[in-house]
């Protein structure tokens, strides 16, 4: 019997879902899986969950720049940031998930990931778009075209809500055998648990999640 796929659930906003995304392949094809691109717009993840974006915290934006550069110098990946950003990922959204062979999406996410977060001219104009799309080696008036039916935009706002069904918070959110892992620092725990070695299993959740609160924030 296949193994699961392991869901990559992000957003082309997110350098650290770009940082995650050059791993996993090479992850998933060490532990005989593949990988699901599901692309989601994180403004609704993050609206659903209460939370905001690292940009949006002033402390915090220059910060993650700093952040992403270095990991993405650790991991030996180009890095660069967008023209604008945020920006509206919509488009780049929709042209993905109209790709349904796993595999070519699997390419778009990198082309489109290199024009974004890899030092390209980004991807938000259909100009844009289309130059990833090309260099994934698939046909751009077609994606585009696709990106404006209402069943692709569908399919975005169904993977985004199943995503917070599921328990995601923010990008990149790994599912994998129905545990979920948050960003690109979790990869390692994520090969741990593929290997059947996750710490957790000994553990009593519920104790955690059971325990009283003695102070609220306002």
């Amino acid at each position: 019997m296949a193994l699961a796929p392991l869901r990559f659930c992000f957003d082309y906003l997110s350098p650290y879902a770009y940082l995650a995304w050059t791993r996993m392949p090479a992850l998933a094809a060490r532990h005989g899986r593949v990988v699901e691109p599901v692309p989601v717009l994180l403004a609704a993840v993050l609206n659903a969950t209460g939370n905001i974006g690292p940009a949006e915290v002033p402390a915090k934006r220059g910060y993650v720049f700093k952040h992403t550069f270095r990991i993405a110098h650790e991991l030996g990946v180009p890095f660069g940031p967008p023209p604008t950003h945020p920006f509206v990922p919509l488009l780049p959204l929709r042209v993905t998930a109209a790709v349904d062979d796993l595999e070519a999406r699997g390419r778009l996410v990198s082309a489109l990931y290199a024009e974004v977060w890899g030092g390209g001219k980004g991807a938000e104009s259909p100009e844009q778009v289309a130059v990833a799309i090309q260099a994934a080696g698939l046909d751009a008036p077609s994606l585009l075209a696709a990106a404006q039916r209402q069943d692709i935009k569908d399919r975005v706002r169904r993977n985004t809500d199943e995503a917070i069904a599921a328990g995601a918070f923010g990008v990149p959110t790994i599912f994998a055998d129905g545990e979920l892992f948050f960003g690109v620092d979790s990869l390692g725990h994520l090969e741990r648990f593929l290997r059947g070695e996750d710490p957790l299993a000994s553990v009593d959740l519920a104790r955690w999640r059971d325990l009283p609160a003695t102070a609220s924030r306002r």
